[in-house]
């Protein structure tokens, strides 16, 4: 079988076509570490500004202390035509209440689940990037997403 030939990808494009594969995928893994042994998990974002992403979690959850120890964390976004985004970035607890309160009016499976935006169980984690890379397809080659 022959290795796959993607078609170039133009450097200037580069900041689309991560963000159009973040939107196409939806939901991506998350990647933390437990004491040395690395965790995946599919998470859901609640808001999504350009490479920074905010994620709701609960206290009960083991990420939770995971994130706590260590809050260096990686997101893939894999659509279904395989191209990957790859978000490298620090895990932080969102404390604007401003900003809080507007993802919880619009995401209708938090008040759903949690009643109201003052659960103690309910953290929002934002995930400000330092490093986001994009790959078509199987290319086997990572290029490198400019953050500004």
């Amino acid at each position: 079988m022959a290795q796959p030939k993607p078609e170039p990808v133009d450097p200037a494009q580069l900041p689309e076509l991560a963000l159009a594969t973040m939107k196409a995928a939806k939901f991506p893994m998350l990647a933390s570490d437990d004491a040395g042994q690395p965790r995946i998990r599919p998470v859901s974002p609640v808001k999504t500004e350009r490479f920074t992403i905010w994620v709701a979690n609960l206290r009960s959850y083991h990420k939770t202390g995971e994130i706590a120890a260590n809050p260096r964390v990686e997101l893939c976004y894999l659509d279904a035509d395989h191209h990957q985004v790859r978000i490298t970035g620090i895990a932080m607890i969102e404390d604007d209440p401003e900003l809080l309160a507007a993802i919880w009016e619009k995401n209708p499976l938090l008040r759903s689940y949690l009643g109201t935006p003052d659960n103690p169980e309910l953290l929002i984690y934002r995930i400000e990037p330092n490093r986001v890379r994009f790959m078509k397809e199987w290319a086997l080659e990572y290029h490198e997403v400019r953050l500004t």
